[in-house]
């Protein structure tokens, strides 16, 4: 069996980092009141859209260009917004090649109109828009776990001022 990459979060089994810190961008693409995710080739995971950011991109260039590479969807910065900053130390990737990361990911959030033509890259097995019942049964990268978590109770309890 080929190695998969493996995540971790708050898990005292983790394995110490031994390259730089990571930063890395993420989205939460949403259609209906569902969550697109993506079925990674690296690991039986599902997580969200997103990836590393390059030394010459901006995070929000870095989204973009991630969402198009692994989907097939075209957004501009227009579409996007920033959703947070997951930068909790114990959010950890342990890779097959050995590189292990602490990773620090930004998030943003779009919501689509309608259902758009998916297209898989070749680090996707799948892709597929989630409800929040299909969310609980699905086998989520650790690290991306909080951030859906985060985002669904943001749904379900929209802030009143």
């Amino acid at each position: 069996m080929m190695a998969q990459a493996q995540f971790f979060y708050k898990d005292a089994n983790a394995p110490r980092p031994n390259r730089p810190n990571h930063i890395g961008t993420c989205i939460l693409i949403v259609c209906e009141k569902k969550l697109l995710l993506e079925h990674r080739t690296d690991s039986d995971m599902w997580a969200l859209i997103g990836g590393g950011l390059k030394p010459d991109e901006r995070l929000a260039d870095g989204v973009i260009r991630e969402t198009f590479e692994e989907t097939g969807i075209r957004l501009q910065e227009k579409d996007i917004e920033i959703y947070n900053i997951y930068d909790d130390p114990s959010r950890i990737v342990s890779y097959p090649d050995g590189n292990v990361l602490r990773i620090i990911t930004v998030v943003y959030k779009a919501r689509l109109t309608k259902a758009p033509r998916l297209v898989c890259s070749s680090e996707s097995r799948e892709l597929k828009f989630f409800s929040r019942e299909e969310l609980r049964r699905t086998n989520i990268a650790a690290t991306h776990i909080p951030i859906i978590e985060d985002y669904l109770i943001s749904e379900l309890l929209p802030l009143t001022m």
